[in-house]
């Protein structure tokens, strides 16, 4: 039993220790980077940041914007067909969707050219896609901004290097800060970058299913308006 408990108190305190010697090798590190390279770091941070912002509030609102009754076009068909308009309006602001949104613009044309329905049915659809795309460009940049920067970093941290060395620094110790900046700052950016890339790429791929449902429901109701009455 007591030697149960020794090993357990062993592993114990090695384990502390290894913690204890990893968040001091931490922040050797980050106190051998110089400010240049702290300042980049923490431009990196916060697009890093704004991007988890974006994917996390984008991809809630367009899996919303993905939901929509099954029956929903069928019940339209039926209104539609019956005369009954207003019943097909109320029945389009019930549903709070980028199709819903479209159909009931169409809708609310109804009685004008076809032409006027369908550059109604367009400019409505483009609108919901828009909407759906609000700071995917923020995105798009942040993915190409974050590696600039840290090989901007990379660039900073060689400086200081290569000043050291002009000084006559050529100890390890003395040229280690440089090559810290130049390497974290470097790891860092391209983590954001990716990070922001493959977000991107994801909501991409989320709007162009909505997108496809949107033009397939278009095409639909058009279709609708374009059956002969009985």
């Amino acid at each position: 039993m007591n030697s149960i408990l020794l090993q357990i108190t062993s592993n114990t305190a090695a384990a502390e220790e290894t913690v204890a010697i990893t968040n001091s090798s931490i922040l050797d590190v980050m106190s051998g980077i110089g400010i240049p390279g702290l300042v980049i770091m923490a431009i990196i941070f916060a697009l890093s940041v704004y991007s988890v912002y974006i994917f996390v509030e984008r991809y809630f609102a367009i899996k919303k914007a993905n939901v929509l009754d099954k029956n929903f076009m069928n019940r339209v068909k039926e209104f539609v067909l019956n005369g009954n308009i207003e019943g097909a309006k109320d029945w389009c602001r019930k549903e709070d969707s980028p199709i819903s949104h479209m159909i009931g613009k169409g809708v609310s044309r109804i009685g004008k050219s076809m032409n006027d329905i369908n550059a109604t049915i367009e400019n409505q659809a483009n609108l919901e896609v828009q909407k759906m795309e609000k700071g995917l460009v923020a995105l798009a940049t942040i993915s190409g901004a974050a590696p600039m920067l840290g090989f901007l970093g990379t660039v900073t941290g060689m400086i200081t290097t290569f000043k050291d060395l002009a000084d006559g620094n050529t100890a390890a110790s003395e040229m280690a800060g440089g090559l810290y900046e130049a390497m974290f700052t470097t790891a860092f950016g391209l983590t954001a970058g990716i990070i922001a890339y493959v977000a991107y790429n994801v909501l991409n791929g989320m709007i162009d299913r909505v997108i496809f449902k949107i033009a397939a429901s278009s095409i639909e109701f058009i279709d609708l308006l374009s059956e002969p009455t009985k």
